[in-house]
């Protein structure tokens, strides 16, 4: 089974970790048992996103085991949360051991905030893209892009492209596809 861990924090934007959260999820009802979703949060008090849904982690930084893949979602909270000395050793202690490091949108500062894109090519939110250039980062306008084991994924709705992706890499394009059919949603896995 393989362990997944979304990062939620508060004024977090919805799509960019429901997204994800229900194409990692749903291959499960495709082919049992082969995902574990969780949503890490700094505490297990219920978050406030940024259009207000209510979200309730299901482990903390402090508690959440070694991770197969984890993903760092955007929006209006990413200012704070880029600068919270937790969440930062909290990536990069998942980063040591992750096959895959994944962000969502303007997840992709936490990322940077942590060092893990210097140098690196990347994506973001289109409007953020010259703030994310001034990291040091190579960045490129597509939906995902992948380097070595870090993936960054563009604006908002494309955190549904990188579930997609990141099906295709650990399990197989066949079974990302047959997610995308189920669930209604138009995707070509060789460009992916």
């Amino acid at each position: 089974m393989i362990s997944i861990g979304i990062l939620i924090f508060s004024q977090v934007e919805e799509l960019d970790f429901v997204g994800p959260f229900e194409v990692l999820s749903y291959v499960n009802k495709i082919q049992p048992e082969s995902t574990k979703v969780q949503l890490v949060a700094e505490t297990l008090a219920p978050v406030c996103a940024f259009n207000g849904m209510k979200i309730i982690p299901d482990v903390t930084l402090q508690d959440c085991p070694p991770l197969d893949i984890l993903i760092i979602p955007g929006g209006k909270g990413r200012l704070s949360a880029m600068k919270n000395l937790a969440i930062k050793e909290f990536i990069l202690r998942q980063a040591r051991t992750a096959h895959f490091i994944a962000s969502v949108c303007t997840g992709a500062f936490l990322l940077a905030e942590a060092g893990l894109l210097t140098g690196k090519k990347a994506t973001t939110y289109h409007t953020a893209f010259q703030e994310l250039d001034s990291y040091s980062v190579q960045v490129i306008k597509s939906k995902v892009v992948r380097d070595g084991k870090i993936i960054t994924s563009g604006g908002v709705s494309s955190g549904l492209e990188l579930g997609f992706y990141l099906l295709k890499e650990v399990l197989s394009p066949n079974i990302s596809q047959e997610v995308a059919n189920e669930i209604e949603y138009e995707i070509d896995v060789n460009t992916l």
